[in-house]
């Protein structure tokens, strides 16, 4: 592993840590955590209609714009459910970056912004 990717990877189990560590403010259940946690996964269903379809919904549940969109929601109106969704679905996000998963191309699952996934990487 370069030294870059090492720091890159370093970032992101921050970012998740942060996020655990907001979610803990939040007064929610750990158990919706436990419940949620891999809930962007069931993103992957999409690529039971193709490499094109698969790679579109698993980037929509895998980006940061979208748990960040709720996390201002639930902070803005106080709502402390939603604010513990976007910390969860934050979670899920950066420990996939941690562990060097990334956004999938459409060429294939295993062909991420990041690189290849696999034997082949």
């Amino acid at each position: 592993m370069r030294p870059m990717d090492a720091t890159v990877r370093l970032e992101w189990a921050a970012v998740a840590v942060a996020a655990v560590v907001l979610y803990a403010f939040t007064g929610v259940s750990w158990w919706l955590f436990l419940v949620l946690i891999l809930a962007p996964d069931l993103s992957m269903l999409g690529y039971l209609a193709g490499p094109r379809v698969g790679a579109l919904s698993y980037n929509a549940f895998h980006v940061l714009v979208f748990p960040l969109l709720l996390a201002v929601f639930g902070i803005w109106t106080g709502e402390a459910v939603a604010t513990a969704v976007a910390m969860i679905w934050t979670v899920h996000i950066a420990v996939d970056r941690a562990l060097g998963y990334g956004l999938k191309l459409t060429s294939g699952f295993r062909d991420t912004h990041l690189g290849r996934i696999g034997r082949d990487r």
